[in-house]
């Protein structure tokens, strides 16, 4: 669907154009287009406004039925629904109350599937955990420690060629 609405096209439109461009004449068409324009928009808005005033009509004739339909609910005039909506109901009923767990036996198996009945099902015990000893916080004085000296070092020696030991003399700069 182009141009402007159903069954008019490009080349429609063209056509048109031509003719009152002939007929009116260059001078005073765009006069005619403006007053064209105007027209439209004003066709436009009252479908819109016809529009909107049958739509609000329309939620208007819900909102009554609603409104009925609330009050019948407030004074007990409900309309019986029907034999389906019962039963639906009743079975919904009875899954509600119905226990979640079944506590019926379960038939026991047999042939060479079956469990041995002298294997008692017992469940893993559960692995015991030890809590281990929490170690002792350190106390720390609030005296300030005393700078700790190096203990002394041994005298420096170097062997000689016939591998005897020697000791090295300390230079003056050294002490």
């Amino acid at each position: 669907m182009g141009g402007l609405g159903p069954g008019i096209g490009g080349l429609e439109i063209l056509v048109i154009g031509l003719v009152a461009l002939l007929v009116v004449g260059p001078k005073d068409l765009p006069v005619l287009m403006r007053k064209v324009g105007r027209a439209m928009a004003k066709a436009r808005a009252m479908a819109n406004e016809f529009r909107s005033s049958f739509d609000e009509m329309a939620r208007q004739s819900e909102l009554d039925e609603l409104r009925k339909e609330v009050e019948a609910l407030r004074t007990g005039q409900m309309v019986p629904l029907g034999a389906e909506a019962d039963a639906a109901f009743r079975d919904i009923r009875d899954d509600l109350n119905k226990p979640l767990y079944d506590p019926a036996p379960q038939p026991a198996l047999t042939g060479p599937e079956e469990w041995p009945e002298s294997t008692p099902v017992t469940e893993p015990p559960e692995p015991s955990v030890e809590p281990r000893p929490r170690a002792k916080p350190r106390v720390r004085s609030a005296a300030p420690e005393k700078a700790k000296t190096p203990p002394p070092a041994k005298a420096a020696s170097v062997k000689s060629a016939a591998g005897k030991s020697r000791p090295i003399r300390a230079k003056k700069a050294d002490l």
